[in-house]
C-alpha cells in the first residue's frame, strides 16, 4: 500500500476543534450545535446540498399529537425492527424526538400546516397514529436548506465543499496509551490535493451505502465513506445486511434515483399489478401500509412471478387538487415524464435506499475510537433494528447529532490537541490511462450486488458475491497503491469494503429477518442477535463502546 507520510508536518491552517465530515441533516445540525463555543470545520465531498437529506421526501416521526403517545411510537419502532431494535435506544431518541422538532421549528424550517395553524401530520407505513411532520412532499429540502442558511451565516463554521474524506489519522494518546483519532487525509477535488485536516474531535456524518447497488434512491455520493473509514481505523461494524429496499422509485429510462414518497400510500395510493389487480392484501393484512420490508418482497415477488418490468403506484382515484396540494415535487417530477398521477398509476419498482447497520456507537455518538464520533445513517445505534421504521431517519439524525454535540462540548476542553500529521506522500505514484478499470470495476460491482445481494438471498448467490467482491478488492488495493488518487477511485474502494462487509454479515445471518430474506432458512431463529463484525486491528483501540 502507498506509504502515507513524507517526513515532512502539515501546516496548521487546517487545524480545528472539531472536525465534521459530511453535510447533511446530522453533520450540520452538530456543527451548529458546537459553533458557539468551538471552531469547526464541515467537510462536504460535492455542495452542502447534494447529499441524501436534500432528497428526503417523506417528513420526520415525532410523537406531536395529544392522541399519539411515545409508547406508542416505541412499540411500532419494535415492530417494524423485527426484534433486533434497541429499546434503550428506542427510547432516547422517541423521548427526545419532540424537542429535535421544536429545534428545527425554531431553526426556521417551513413545516406544513392546517388551516387552523397547527402542524399537519400525516401517516406512513408501520406508523399506528399520524405523526409525520412533513414540508409538502419535500422535507428534507426544506429542512436541508434552512440548516445550510444557519451554518454559511455561522463565523465559527469553516465549510469545504468538494472535499473527499481518504482515510482517518490515528495517533497514540499519550495520557491514555489508546489510540484516538486525530483527523483525516482529505482529497481536495479541485486542486486534486490530499490536504490534512485535522481536530480535537472527528464526527463521520457521511451517509449511507446504498450506492454499492446497481439501483438505489440515493444521490451519487452515498458511498459508505464512513463506515469503511471507521472500519480500517479498527472500529466495528453491526447489521450491515440490512440494506432497506424503498418500495417504490419511479420506473422509467430516463429517469435516475427518482423516489415515490412512501406518503402517497399514507394519504390512500394503492399498488397494482399491470392488469389493474390490487396484491397487497395477500401479502400483510395492512396491504399498502406494511412496513417497507414487507411492500418491497411483496413487489419483487410478483414482479418476478410474472415477468414484469414494474408494478403500478395509484392515486388518482383522489381528487386532482387534494394530489397536487399534498404531493406537488412528486406531481411536478412525475410530469416531466408524461405521467399525470392525478389520471394515471406510475410505474414502480424497488431500489436501495437506506443503510440500517453501520459503525457502532452509543448514544453520545462515540465509536470505538477515541475522539471519534458518528452520527446518521453512518451509525449502528439501535434504533432501526432489522428494518427502519419510516421516517425515523431523520430523527435519528437529528437527536443524535444533539446528543454527540452536548458530549463534545463537556468533554473537549479536557482534550489535548492532535500532534501535527505527516503530510501525503504523493512522489511514488503516476497518473492512470485506465481509468477504464475504475468505471468497469464500479459497474460490476454494483450489478452482482443488485443480482446476489438484493432483496432475496440465498447462500449460494452471497459466496459467489464474496468471491467477486475480493478479487475486485485486489485488483482495487493494485490501482490505489500505485495512481494518483481520484474521487471515483476513492468512492470505489470505500464500497468494495462496504459490499464485503454486507456480504459477510448477511453469510453470518442464517434465518430470515426483517430485510434480510433468505431462501435458504426462511424461518426465524429463537434468539434475536445482532451481527457485530470486528476489524483485525480492533484490539490496538484497547476499549470499545456499546454491548
Amino acid at each position: 500500500m502507498r506509504e502515507k507520510a513524507n517526513g515532512s508536518v502539515t501546516p496548521n491552517e487546517n487545524h480545528y476543534d472539531v472536525l465534521v465530515i459530511g453535510s447533511g441533516a446530522a453533520g450540520l445540525t452538530l456543527a451548529l450545535h458546537l459553533a458557539e463555543r468551538h471552531r469547526v470545520a464541515l467537510l462536504s465531498k460535492q455542495r452542502l446540498q447534494d447529499g441524501s437529506t436534500w432528497f428526503a421526501q417523506g417528513g420526520i416521526a415525532g410523537v406531536l399529537d395529544e392522541a399519539d403517545s411515545v409508547d406508542a411510537h416505541i412499540a411500532d419502532t419494535l415492530d417494524a425492527g423485527a426484534g433486533l431494535c434497541h429499546p434503550d435506544a428506542v427510547r432516547f431518541t422517541v423521548e427526545n424526538g419532540r424537542d429535535a422538532i421544536h429545534w428545527l421549528i425554531n431553526q426556521g424550517v417551513d413545516f406544513t400546516r392546517e388551516e387552523d395553524g397547527d402542524y399537519h401530520l400525516t401517516k406512513e407505513g408501520g406508523h399506528s397514529h399520524r405523526r409525520i411532520i412533513h414540508s409538502a412532499d419535500a422535507t428534507g429540502r426544506a429542512v436541508h436548506s434552512t440548516l445550510i442558511e444557519r451554518v454559511r451565516s455561522t463565523p465559527n463554521i469553516d465549510c469545504f465543499e468538494h472535499h473527499i474524506a481518504l482515510d482517518l489519522i490515528r495517533q497514540p494518546d499519550a495520557s491514555t496509551g489508546r489510540f484516538r483519532c486525530a483527523g483525516s487525509y482529505v482529497y481536495n477535488k479541485q486542486t486534486e490535493e490530499v490536504e490534512v485536516f485535522q481536530g480535537k474531535a472527528v464526527v463521520l456524518a457521511t451517509g449511507g451505502a446504498a450506492k454499492a447497488y446497481l439501483y438505489t434512491s440515493n444521490p451519487d455520493g452515498a458511498s459508505g465513506d464512513g463506515i469503511a473509514m471507521a472500519w480500517r481505523a479498527g472500529c466495528r461494524v453491526a447489521n450491515m445486511e440490512f440494506n432497506q429496499f424503498h418500495p417504490t422509485c419511479l420506473y422509467h429510462p430516463k429517469a435516475k434515483s427518482m423516489l415515490i414518497t412512501e406518503a402517497l400510500r399514507g394519504e390512500g395510493a394503492v399498488l397494482k399489478l399491470p392488469n389493474g389487480q390490487r396484491f397487497m392484501h395477500h401479502f400483510d393484512k395492512r396491504g399498502e401500509l406494511a412496513p417497507r420490508d414487507i411492500v418491497a418482497r411483496a413487489i419483487d415477488h410478483e414482479m418476478k412471478r410474472l415477468g414484469a418490468d414494474c408494478v403500478y403506484l395509484d392515486i388518482s382515484h383522489k381528487e386532482p387538487e387534494f394530489v397536487r396540494e399534498h404531493f406537488p415535487t412528486v406531481y411536478r417530477n412525475c410530469l416531466k415524464y408524461g405521467i399525470d398521477i392525478t389520471r394515471e398509476a406510475i410505474p414502480v419498482v424497488p431500489a436501495a435506499h437506506y443503510t440500517c447497520g453501520g459503525v457502532m456507537v452509543d448514544q453520545h455518538g462515540r465509536s470505538d475510537l477515541d475522539q471519534l464520533y458518528a452520527i446518521g445513517e453512518t451509525t449502528f445505534t439501535g434504533l432501526h433494528g432489522a428494518n427502519r421504521l419510516a421516517s425515523n431517519s431523520l430523527l435519528e439524525c437529528v437527536v443524535y447529532a444533539r446528543s454527540a454535540a452536548m458530549h463534545i462540548d463537556s468533554t473537549i476542553d479536557q482534550v489535548a490537541p492532535p500532534r501535527a500529521a505527516l503530510a501525503w506522500d504523493a512522489s511514488r505514484v503516476t497518473d492512470s490511462d485506465e481509468d477504464v478499470v475504475i468505471s468497469h470495476n464500479w459497474d460490476e460491482l454494483r450489478r452482482f450486488m443488485w443480482d446476489f445481494v438484493g432483496i432475496v438471498r440465498t447462500r449460494k448467490r452471497l459466496l459467489r458475491a464474496e468471491h467477486r467482491v475480493k478479487l475486485l478488492q485486489q485488483e482495487i488495493l493494485e490501482f490505489y497503491a500505485n495512481y494518483r488518487i481520484t474521487s471515483d477511485l476513492i468512492e470505489l474502494r470505500n464500497l468494495a469494503v462496504v459490499s464485503e462487509l454486507i456480504i459477510r454479515s448477511a453469510l453470518d445471518r442464517r434465518e430470515s429477518r426483517g430485510l434480510h430474506y433468505s431462501l435458504d432458512y426462511p424461518g426465524l431463529r429463537e434468539l434475536a442477535m445482532d451481527t457485530i463484525l470486528v476489524p483485525e486491528n480492533f484490539a490496538d483501540q484497547r476499549h470499545f463502546i456499546g454491548p
